[in-house]
């Protein structure tokens, strides 16, 4: 098919609108490829985007502070999109853990689009689904760091879909993999067909060169059997061509091999042949080493241990060094609990049932999110929750600090539907700070080297008027403290000025150029590990040349400026202009190389 003669016909067409037109361009232009296909369905907050900007406002009576020395944990109560939106300006390349537990899309009232529930009738389901996820993903990506790690909760309903989404968005080699959770203990009888038991947690990372996980320990404090089992009832077989196992020189000496309840104590030399001797106990069997590997393995040693009840095994020198990584499936083999203990959980801290149906339990976040070795090696990892639910992600966090001495950071976000932000997931981590009574009338110590900050989506206009310039800067402080994790404010003596500082930075915000000169004089006076000088400006320039007597001292970035270009590469088009193609050529492409669409 000639596509140029096509593509003139359709702008000789009479009766179609400019969108209508390009639409039809694009379709013959689009070469086709292999990927997912739905049709992009505007969602209402995003849509708000056009004409706003994001910036988040502390609620500061929600605030619990036990000390600048513990993590400042952060729950933002508003649509997730707008909060990712503000966080690429205080987290873009910073995040090193996300979980999400999004809606399953069940058709059971369980996904809301544009104020109304989707449900199995709806034609688009599953388009408004995806363009629902595809935006809140295309961020989180930004979020994480070069080894961050994401983990997407997720059922039978969209777990095909979303393995295609997230191929697209954070390309196919970049699948770490998928685990399978045992999400209750005994499936629903009422069942016509299976019984659901499992779920699944899609695994992805900004860059698998970079991911090393760990899960289960390795084989460290393991003994190991040297002789084989191999029938289904656990009896020995001895074929025709077992190993004829000798030690060196024919005999152990006499002393002690291995330790604890499978050691032996040998008072006489015992040896092995065919089979094992030591007195009159007589095991024969196909030994796993040939006689140079015994002989190498104890020489660099491995321990040996022989009883009648555990067999012959090893506890070999090297194990320690090695990493068995997790498997993919999760259940109580590993200490992950179920929906069951989740529900149980929340009765628990809440003294009540019923409030809420599904969560997810503790024990699964805790595995997971400690699941790299990387972020081991990390002094203050950062995890990121943005469909907070319950709150477990915070729970978890602060579960995890408590027993290892960590410093994790958890920043949770969730809308306030139902009051459930306030209600149940602000009030559940602050009983897990304050400490609580459980339903069976134990007190429960809280976990109180732990700070909770509450913040709330709010908005400034998106056109850069000066009015609006000097707004967003003003509205600004919040966001800098939560990007500098630094919160005590300090008196300054210079007006339209702030002041913040702790042991790690100090934070100075000028909200009018005029004051530079003042700021430099208190700059001059002050020691402190890392300054740094956010000022307002009407461009980019942060006054570099006014602060030439203190630039060793300070960083200087200027505002709003570096808040326009943060969101920049986030926020949708102020209007929906969809250009006409004039002429046959491929759509551009995105960073990963991918078309893209222009409707």
């Amino acid at each position: 098919m000639n596509k140029t003669g096509l593509l003139e016909k359709v702008k000789s067409l009479d009766g179609l609108t400019q969108d209508e037109r390009a639409y039809l361009m694009n379709l013959v232009n689009t070469k086709k490829k292999y990927g997912l296909v739905w049709e992009d369905k505007p969602e209402e907050v995003e849509e708000q985007l056009r004409e706003k900007l994001p910036v988040l406002k502390e609620v500061k009576d929600k605030a619990i502070i036990n000390g600048e020395e513990h993590p400042n944990h952060i729950l933002i109560e508003g649509d997730n999109l707008h909060a990712l939106t503000a966080l690429t300006f205080t987290h873009e390349g910073r995040i090193d853990v996300i979980y999400i537990d999004p809606p399953y899309n069940t058709g059971n009232k369980d996904f809301m689009y544009n104020d109304s529930f989707v449900d199995n009738e709806d034609s688009f389901r599953h388009s408004k689904w995806l363009s629902f996820m595809q935006r809140r993903l295309k961020i989180a990506k930004r979020l994480l760091t070069e080894n961050g790690i994401l983990f997407i909760s997720i059922d039978d309903n969209e777990q095909s879909q979303l393995k295609l989404l997230c191929d697209e968005i954070f390309l196919e080699n970049n699948f770490v993999g998928n685990f399978i959770w045992v999400k209750k203990k005994k499936g629903s009888h009422l069942s016509k067909t299976l019984r659901s038991m499992t779920e699944y947690i899609l695994c992805y990372s900004k860059s698998i060169k970079n991911i090393e996980l760990y899960g289960e320990d390795a084989y460290s404090d393991k003994w190991q059997p040297l002789v084989k089992r191999t029938n289904s009832n656990k009896e020995l077989i001895f074929p025709s061509n077992f190993v004829k196992t000798t030690l060196k020189d024919g005999v152990y000496p006499a002393g002690r091999y291995g330790s604890g309840s499978s050691s032996i104590l040998s008072k006489l030399d015992f040896r092995v042949e065919n089979g094992l001797v030591i007195d009159s106990l007589i095991i024969e069997a196909p030994f796993v080493w040939v006689q140079k590997k015994l002989d190498e393995e104890i020489k660099f040693g491995s321990q040996i241990s022989l009883s009648s009840k555990f067999g012959f095994n090893t506890l070999r020198h090297n194990q320690d060094e090695k990493i068995k990584r997790p498997s993919s499936l999760i259940n109580s083999e590993i200490n992950v609990g179920t929906n069951e203990d989740a529900y149980q959980e929340l009765i628990d801290i809440f003294n009540a049932e019923g409030i809420m149906t599904y969560p997810k339990p503790s024990t699964l976040v805790k595995y997971l999110t400690n699941t790299s070795t990387f972020f081991s090696k990390l002094e203050k990892p950062i995890i990121v929750d943005f469909f907070a639910g319950t709150g477990t992600t915070l729970h978890a966090t602060m579960a995890l600090n408590a027993e290892d001495g960590g410093n994790r950071q958890c920043i949770l976000v969730t809308n306030n539907e139902n009051n459930i932000c306030e209600e149940v997931t602000y009030e559940r981590n602050k009983r897990v700070i304050h400490g609580y009574t459980n339903a069976k009338g134990i007190e429960v110590d809280g976990l109180n080297n732990n700070n909770l900050r509450y913040y709330k989506s709010e908005f400034v206009s998106r056109e850069p008027s000066l009015k609006n310039k000097r707004e967003l800067t003003q509205l600004a402080t919040e966001l800098l403290c939560i990007k500098e994790d630094c919160y005590t404010e300090q008196k300054i003596n210079i007006q339209q000025a702030r002041l913040f500082a702790n042991s790690q930075v100090t934070l100075l915000i000028l909200f009018d150029d005029h004051i530079i000169p003042q700021a430099v004089e208190f700059i001059k006076g002050i020691e402190a590990p890392e300054i740094k000088v956010y000022v307002f400006s009407m461009g980019s320039d942060p006054y570099t040349e006014d602060f030439a007597e203190v630039l060793d001292k300070v960083t200087l970035c200027a505002l709003p400026d570096a808040i326009y270009k943060a969101y920049q590469n986030v926020l949708p088009k102020k209007n929906r202009v969809v250009p006409i193609i004039e002429e046959e050529h491929e759509l551009p492409t995105n960073e990963n190389g991918e078309q893209l669409s222009i409707l």
